[in-house]
């Protein structure tokens, strides 16, 4: 509910009005809370994954210090290409933005084993992925038809699939300790369990700014005990540089054809819910429809954020959903609110201290703190799927897409003997079942008769509110 001491209902509704600063710069700040620990955490995996991350004692484990830094400085960056725009760029809208999830899946087996030198592909995806990703605002309000919630939905679904592997990983103890005794320890899990006990108690019994940072609240009380536990190291905080500026290039930048193409084709993904984030935020803190300008500026923003973050050694940035809840919930619309939060994530990013604190936080702390965090992906893709109308073509279109899509992801080895690029995007698992999603829904016959699927359902087409037509 709206607070109407911040202004009238009319000023609250308005982007352009400001609130009172002493009232502004909290209401900022609590947006990065809200979405500050999912923001870093995309770096954290992906150079654990390449091998310089937590518990790999690599030599260019500063390197991931760095890529957290990058993360929290260019999402301040992406968020005020968002909030005050410039020309074309821009919804001006308080949209934070922030490093996506959804391209993880195909950032790991790109980098998986390769060491730092291996990031220089994934910049180099990132920088084509992210100007192709400006070019679809050009044109984006004519490709939604291609992606209904099943598609959609589907695409959400699997990237949370993809990714709840990696949090119990971490949760147990991490890659480098697999295989050994330590690995799923009852320590271990005890600093995982306090996180997802006490994220879960604060999302379901608090209010205000503790509910919408239960996640982070949750990961500083598995710090502490961890910290009481003695399994915290601050060793790399005492020699992180109290400041430092983002450094051009930093990773290199190479070329390859499964990036580029592995990353447009998520961009497409990630432009279409941008889009969905618009509609939401001018739902929720205005009641109104988001225009064409808005749209198209969101989506010029949001690729050219990327693209600009790949070419200083950061991750991939989109909208964050979690934020356009925070509006609809404050009643508060203001731009400037955002824009606050912006400064206060850049601020973050140029003191190196403090990505070298949020690395000193055990992998096991991590991994209970991710586990809520993909499985609420996989909550909010099936969320969308409850939008799908459930008739037989439907349901066939759902069952082709993810059997092979999952199936390709978790048996990788049934490929190959593809070549190297096809492998990566196949293997995958959202690419190939976002493109058979796709095509199906655009070439299948709007209904299927009823014999079509009565012999591969098995008598199991669902029955009272889930049964399907004609049943």
């Amino acid at each position: 509910m709206a607070d109407t001491s911040l202004g009238t209902p009319e000023q609250l509704r308005d982007p352009n009005y400001t609130p009172p600063l002493i009232q502004a710069v909290p209401l900022g700040i609590q947006h990065v809370l809200a979405m500050f620990v999912s923001n870093v955490t995309p770096a954290i995996i992906v150079c654990g994954a390449a091998g310089f991350g937590f518990g790999s004692n690599s030599p260019d484990f500063p390197q991931m210090i760095y890529m957290i830094q990058m993360s929290m400085f260019f999402a301040g960056i992406a968020t005020l290409f968002q909030s005050i725009g410039f020309g074309p760029v821009g919804a001006r809208l308080p949209i934070v933005q922030g490093t996506s999830f959804a391209f993880i899946p195909i950032m790991i087996p790109l980098v998986a084993g390769k060491g730092v030198d291996a990031v220089a592909v994934l910049m180099g995806g990132i920088v084509v992925g992210g100007l192709f990703h400006a070019t679809l605002g050009l044109f984006i309000g004519k490709l939604r038809f291609a992606l209904p919630p099943l598609v959609t939905g589907l695409v959400v679904t699997m990237i949370g699939l993809a990714l709840v592997k990696v949090g119990i990983q971490y949760a147990a103890g991490g890659v480098p300790a697999i295989g050994t005794a330590e690995y799923g320890s009852g320590l271990n899990w005890l600093m995982a369990g306090t996180v997802i006990i006490v994220t879960l108690g604060l999302k379901f019994f608090a209010r205000g700014m503790l509910s919408v940072s239960a996640v982070l609240v949750g990961l500083l009380a598995g710090y502490v005990l961890a910290f009481a536990l003695g399994q915290v190291s601050l060793g790399n905080v005492g020699t992180a540089a109290p400041f430092a500026l983002p450094n051009p290039l930093h990773f290199g930048l190479e070329f390859s054809t499964a990036a580029i193409i592995g990353f447009c084709a998520m961009s497409f993904v990630s432009a279409v819910e941008t889009v969905g984030d618009v509609s939401g935020i001018t739902k929720g803190g205005a009641g109104r429809e988001a225009t064409d300008r808005e749209i198209q500026g969101a989506t010029f923003a949001d690729g050219l954020g990327t693209a600009v973050s790949g070419l200083f050694g950061a991750l991939p940035n989109t909208s964050f959903s979690q934020n356009v809840g925070l509006i609809a919930m404050t009643g508060v619309m203001s731009r400037t609110v955002v824009t606050i939060g912006a400064l206060f994530l850049i601020l973050c990013g140029l003191v190196p201290k403090i990505g070298a604190v949020i690395s000193s936080v055990p992998i096991e702390v991590l991994g209970g703190g991710v586990i809520v965090m993909f499985g609420m992906v996989v909550a909010a893709g099936i969320s969308m799927l409850s939008d799908v109308h459930w008739n037989r073509r439907n349901m066939v279109i759902f069952a082709i897409a993810l059997s092979l899509g999952l199936g390709l992801q978790l048996e990788p080895d049934a490929l190959q003997y593809l070549p190297g690029t096809m492998k990566v995007l196949a293997t995958s698992g959202i690419l190939p079942a976002a493109l058979i999603a796709i095509i199906l829904n655009l070439v299948l016959p709007e209904e299927l008769a009823a014999e079509s699927t009565e012999e591969v359902s098995g008598g199991m087409s669902g029955n009272k509110r889930g049964s399907l037509p004609g049943e």
